[in-house]
Order: C-alpha cells, then structure tokens, then sequence
C-alpha cells in the first residue's frame, strides 16, 4: 500500500537532457566532419553520426549524488560507481540500475487479519529504510523496493496473529520493536537496513470498540475502590493507634477537642461558645484551680 503526500520527488530530468546534448554533439561533430571531408552529408554520414552519438551517450553517464551505479561487465558485476560522471565502455560495459541511497518510507498495512483471539482489525504502518550494498540489492533480489512492501506486510500479519486485540492497542512500542527486528533479520541479506518501523493506526470493530470502553471504565473503578479500600484501611489503623494515646491522657484528648473547635470556627468563620467548666477540667499537678 503506497500513500502519496503530494510533494514533489526529486527530478532526473538534467542527467536526461545531459545524455541527449552529450548524443547530439557527437551526431553534429560526425556531420559536420562528413561535411568538410566529403563536400555533402549522405547516408552513410547520417548513419554514422546516429552510431556516433549512441556510442557517446552510452559511454557518459551522469549519476546525481545520492545514487549510485551498479555496473556489469558482459554479464558479471564489476563495480559500484557514482555519484558524479562515470564511464562506461560501449557494448561491453552497461549499468543496470541506479541505486537511490536515501531513507525510503514505504507505507504498508494489515486488513481484516485476525489477531490470537480471533477479532478482525486493519492496522496501518510505515518502515524507513535505506539500501546500504547497491550489490547485494541488484543482485540478490529482482525488485528490492516491492520486496521491502510485501516483507513488512506479511510480518505484520504474523505479529498481529501472534497477540491479542488488546495488545495490539496497548503495546505498540512493543509491536514496532518485534516488527523492526523481524525486518532487519529477512532484509539485512538484501543490503537493506531497516532504520524505523511506526504502527500509524491501529482500527477496531466499532462493536468491540464499546465494548473495549465498557471494560477500561469497570477497571478503572474497580482500582479506585481498591485505592478507596486500602486508604480506609490505613485510616482506621491511624484511629486505632490515636485512640490508644488519647485513652491515657484525658488533657490530650481535651487538647485535641479544642484544636478540632478551632479548625472548624477557622474555616466557616463562625463562633463557639465554650462553657468555663470545660477549661476547669484542665488541672496543674500541684497547684490550684484558676478562679
């Protein structure tokens, strides 16, 4: 699955025309030999003008920079060449493709695959990559860019095949990791290296969706009981143990009533009122009351 941006690629069109000049020079000079030696331009002339300029173009090349040639010799791989002018020996030498060096993003994805429990989802993903060994992608394998396409598609499906629907949701760091290495371990022979692989969307049946929902609510409120239930539980341990110190000690326990008065006047800014034979509790240990 290819997704097209809407920017522009980048063009080929000067190392074109360059071959095109580079093929008529050559023709005009042959002529305009012909024309001088000859007195005319005949069949002959043009014929070998035409052979002149083949020649031309097929022994100059232009490779732009972020591509390199891939040469063979009747047959055989001779070398890699490029970027800039290269040359080449007519006939005997040509070079089969030019190798585009720069990270690639291939867009691919996964519908109606059926992940371990048996739901159908379409996920959607997209894999940078780069050709590291132009050798090893010309020669290993016929068409490397459609072998990236349909490499990373299949592991996709086995990757969703392998893991439920929840963690297809859940865990996609996981999910690009076990992808990229699967990638890198089928491409690498290929001199393919696999840079990044990014799950883009991940698309669940709008029912299970709901139900999904349905279920992250009931966690998330089971959690909070349990949260409500362990906070009870150390309140109530903390009551336990203040009671012991209040036991023993009624002035503590009036001290604390007090503080409890204050804390409430504080906030609503009212009044208490407080009977005198409250304070009169409070006794010195070898003293008198206070009148």
């Amino acid at each position: 699955m290819q997704l097209e941006t809407g920017r522009r690629k980048a063009s080929r069109n000067g190392a074109i025309v360059f071959g095109i000049v580079l093929f008529t020079a050559a023709a005009a000079i042959v002529l305009a030999v012909a024309q001088l030696a000859l007195g005319g331009i005949g069949v002959g002339a043009i014929a070998c003008s035409l052979i002149a300029g083949w020649l031309a173009a097929s022994s100059i090349h232009v490779v732009l920079e972020w591509e390199k040639a891939v040469v063979l010799r009747l047959g055989k791989f001779n070398r890699v060449a490029g970027p800039g002018i290269v040359f080449t020996w007519p006939i005997v030498e040509f070079y089969t493709l030019r190798v585009d060096q720069r990270v690639i993003a291939t867009y691919f994805g996964a519908e109606e695959t059926l992940t371990s429990d048996l739901v159908p989802i379409n996920v959607d993903a997209v894999v940078f990559w780069m050709v590291f060994s132009p050798k090893k992608a010309t020669v290993e394998v016929e068409d490397y860019a459609a072998a990236v396409s349909w490499v990373a598609q299949t592991t996709l499906r086995k990757a969703i095949g392998r893991a439920t629907v929840a963690e297809v949701a859940t865990r996609r760091d996981q999910l690009d990791s076990e992808l990229k290495d699967a990638l890198e371990e089928k491409l690498t022979p290929w001199g393919i290296d696999i840079m990044d692989v990014e799950i883009r969307d991940i698309m669940v049946p709008r029912d299970l969706q709901q139900a999904m929902a349905i279920e992250a609510v009931a966690e998330r409120k089971k959690n909070a009981r349990m949260i409500m239930a362990e906070a009870e539980k150390d309140i109530s341990e903390m009551l336990m143990d203040a009671s012991e110190v209040y036991g023993g000690d009624t002035d503590a326990m009036r001290l604390r009533t007090m503080h409890l008065a204050y804390e409430s006047v504080e906030q609503s800014g009212g009044t208490v009122v407080i009977p005198s034979a409250f304070s009169e509790g409070f006794n010195i240990e070898g003293g008198s009351n206070p009148a």
